[in-house]
């Protein structure tokens, strides 16, 4: 008698089209499925190499009509070298410890990202979380998950980030910052902070998202040259005209 597997596949749904946050007089869609069953990581390692990113137990993609200006890209860790810019970035926030904490959401983590999204996202959808809503954001995942924390020598904490290990990098989730201290510029820290941990660990990549060439809040996903973008073709380098390197 032959012994047969079942392989169970993930079910797809699309949302509703909406108004695009992104792109004024555009509407976005998505593509999404829940990251459950056997092996979650695994679904969202492939998930996340085919140009989708998590968002709790969901792992969704861009799936607008007539429109691809949303683009997966990574760093690829070992080719990357920081700029003088960048260097002087982190010199100015060589003061602040990283450290690596549980998926567990705190009070100071929330004041923080409340006063960050009233700073730098007044208008967005995100503005209207309540401390429930960030514990889900932070608390429900399936996969291996952690916050990293940035905090002066007084405990302060200036900056966070919530990412994901993935068995071929690191994905940054969501970073939130203390944006009134502009001079630091704690979200390219973050982000450079975050390349050298997966050299550390031996990974090879670092997934930032989404960027969309007209869309000048995602211009800073530029600066991280060299830079790969997902194609038709697969993930390709992808050249790109940073405004400016810091």
């Amino acid at each position: 008698m032959t012994e047969h597997t079942t392989v169970r596949f993930p079910y797809f749904f699309v949302t509703v089209p909406a108004p695009c946050p992104y792109l004024p007089g555009r509407l976005e869609r998505k593509v999404f499925t829940r990251l459950n069953g056997d092996d979650p990581a695994g679904l969202n390692d492939n998930l996340t190499n085919a140009g989708f990113r998590r968002s709790q137990s969901i792992a969704y993609k861009p799936a607008c009509e007539g429109c691809n200006a949303c683009v997966s890209v990574r760093v690829p860790v070992d080719r990357f070298t920081p700029s003088r810019g960048f260097r002087r970035v982190l010199a100015r926030n060589d003061d602040l410890v990283m450290a690596e904490r549980p998926p567990v959401a705190t009070e100071d983590q929330f004041a923080l990202l409340r006063t960050y999204l009233e700073s730098r996202h007044p208008g967005g959808g995100m503005v209207e979380m309540d401390a429930l809503d960030y514990a889900a954001m932070i608390e429900d995942s399936p996969i291996e998950t952690h916050v990293a924390e940035y905090r002066d020598p007084d405990g302060r904490l200036h900056a966070a980030c919530l990412i994901d290990r993935l068995s071929d990098g690191l994905s940054l989730v969501y970073s939130f910052y203390n944006a009134g201290d502009a001079a630091r510029s704690l979200g390219t820290m973050v982000v450079l902070s975050q390349i050298s941990r997966a050299r550390q660990l031996g990974l090879p990549y670092v997934y930032l998202g989404y960027w969309i060439e007209d869309c000048r809040k995602m211009n800073y996903k530029a600066r991280y040259q060299p830079l790969e973008g997902l194609g038709p073709e697969g993930w390709k380098p992808l050249q790109i005209s940073p405004d400016r390197d810091s």
